[in-house]
């Protein structure tokens, strides 16, 4: 009694996170022109939102593959364990972005995208369980090459690790991809 107990209170608990604010900090360019100078020296123009994006998405998937080996361990936020939510919780947080903490909860968030429009940072959400009708897995997308998407999960039996969403388990237990970047 006791164990579910204690397992219920650290479920509430890891539950209880909720979306915050994201903070994010951006540099500005400034571009001197001499007088008769007939050169652009100005930096290639991205649209800001692009330029964000594709930086953001890069810092937070370069946080999530520094744990790529770890095991898997339920609640784990850390090098020691890390579950698939945990993951995906602590490379955002890294990054300054602040988003819930299990995996049902991030499905509520962000833009639905179709598979053929995944960009890298988008995140993957799965059920594998066959008795759940609930979102209980989610993955970030690393990257896109055609239509192979490899994203970065934690999986019980062997950790945090890189797969393709074109292997027949992951491939039928998706259910959706939303975009947060």
């Amino acid at each position: 009694m006791l164990r579910k107990t204690i397992i219920l209170l650290l479920f509430l608990a890891i539950s209880a996170c909720g979306p915050g604010k994201k903070r994010r900090t951006y540099s500005k360019t400034r571009t001197v022109t001499v007088e008769g100078s007939t050169t652009d020296t100005s930096p290639e123009k991205k649209s800001k939102k692009e330029g964000r994006t594709n930086e953001t998405a890069d810092a937070v998937i370069s946080s999530a593959l520094s744990y790529s080996g770890t095991r898997y361990k339920y609640g784990g936020t850390t090098k020691k364990g890390m579950d698939c939510s945990g993951l995906v919780y602590v490379s955002l947080k890294e990054n300054d972005i602040m988003f819930p903490r299990t995996s049902y909860q991030m499905a509520m968030e962000g833009q639905k995208v179709r598979v053929k429009e995944v960009q890298k940072g988008d995140l993957l959400y799965f059920q594998t369980s066959k008795s759940g009708k609930r979102i209980n897995h989610v993955g970030l997308v690393v990257d896109v090459d055609g239509d192979d998407i490899k994203f970065i999960h934690a999986t019980t039996s062997r950790g945090v690790l890189v797969s393709s969403l074109r292997e027949g388990y992951w491939n039928s237990a998706f259910v959706k991809a939303m975009r947060i970047l």
